[in-house]
């Protein structure tokens, strides 16, 4: 029997796990940072869409807030090479719209920056969820905005940058998809680090 989706009680929290309590028996879920993080133990009727894996003799759940990001993971994790570990990490550092974006421009720089990710990996990933995500009709709302003229090494050297600073990944990544064009390095790191200060407060 294949689960769908399960509506219960989340009784534990532990490791990026949560154990959700339905009518009586608890089903172990793996989960992305952002659920992990907002969700609350003892917090009543939490839907959780379900990806239901099968491994052998193994089986997992992984849980998900919405329809939409478990489509999403599904769709990662049918690209090749990706496994449901894989996919997890991704959608733990970027949420649904950034990912999208990150497809549609084909940013590898910035799937670079997801644990495991290198840049062969990053450009054989892009060329092939772009496709799928065609095939899905994922996406067609969330077009990037056009090239401003900032070339991919200084966006690559600003992110490095920040991520030596110790910012995350997809706050890294909400800062640099828009900066300005034909600026130095330097400035460009100055405005980010404005964004992130204002993004703060």
């Amino acid at each position: 029997m294949t689960i769908g989706s399960l509506r219960g009680e989340i009784t534990v929290k532990e490791d990026n796990e949560m154990i959700i309590e339905v009518n009586g028996v608890g089903y172990r879920l793996q989960v992305t940072t952002s659920t992990y993080e907002t969700s609350n133990i003892g917090q009543s009727e939490t839907q959780f869409y379900i990806h239901h894996h099968f491994r052998e003799n193994e089986q997992t759940l992984y849980g998900f807030l919405s329809r939409f990001e478990c489509k999403l993971f599904e769709t990662l994790i049918s690209a090749h090479k990706v496994g449901p570990a894989l996919g997890l990490s991704i959608m733990s550092t970027y949420g649904p719209d950034q990912l999208i974006d990150i497809v549609n421009s084909q940013d590898i720089d910035a799937l670079c920056l997801v644990p495991g990710v290198g840049k062969t990996t990053a450009s054989r990933l892009l060329i092939d969820l772009e496709t799928k995500f065609k095939k899905l009709s994922i996406g067609s709302e969330h077009l990037p905005s056009k090239a401003n003229g900032t070339t991919n090494d200084d966006i690559k050297d600003v992110r490095d940058a920040l991520s030596g600073l110790g910012y995350g990944s997809e706050e890294i990544y909400a800062v640099t998809k828009d900066l300005p064009s034909e600026t130095e390095t330097s400035e460009l790191i100055k405005l980010a680090l404005q964004k992130l200060a204002k993004n703060s407060r």
